[in-house]
């Protein structure tokens, strides 16, 4: 009982003399990333790892410094919001050009489908087209209505 009673006694007053509070200025504190200097107070304690952000009962944001003395957490939070926004927006946009050229390209293979399909239709209509036209030339011809000579049943032609 009295081993598990000193180790934890050990570990208390490690606890109250870490690294952190031996440092007695700013510039000494915030180079160690576990470590958060308060101007409030003028102390450097351990930086709670268990909030995201310092609570205001340990130290204002306000007054709050961690890896630089010359920015306070609400600088860094405005900074890092502006440049998470700015990604967020940068990516949206190359997402939206990528989308709208996309589309764009949509429309051209849509027409060169319907321009091959109206070439196609065109095609069909012209051999259809050159079929009746022989058949009409035929039936011309069986009956003497053309004026070639070259069959048997042609005009007359008085002179």
């Amino acid at each position: 009982i009295f081993a598990v009673n000193y180790i934890f006694l050990i570990k208390f007053i490690l606890h109250l003399f870490s690294a952190c509070s031996i440092n007695k200025n700013c510039d000494s504190c915030v180079p160690h990333a576990k470590c958060l200097w308060c101007f409030a107070t003028n102390n450097c304690t351990d930086y709670p790892v268990t909030w995201l952000l310092p609570p205001a009962s340990l130290c204002p944001l306000s007054q709050a410094r961690w890896g630089v003395c010359w920015l306070n957490f609400e600088a860094l939070i405005i900074a890092l919001a502006v440049v998470a926004g700015t990604i967020l927006i940068s990516i949206s946009v190359c997402c939206c050009c990528c989308c709208c050229r996309s589309r764009r390209s949509g429309p051209d293979r849509d027409e060169e489908r319907f321009a091959r399909r109206r070439e196609e239709i065109r095609q069909r209509a012209e051999e259809r087209k050159v079929e009746r036209q022989s058949k009409h030339d035929e039936i011309r011809r069986k009956y003497g209505l053309m004026g070639d000579s070259d069959h048997p049943y042609s005009k007359f032609e008085n002179e």
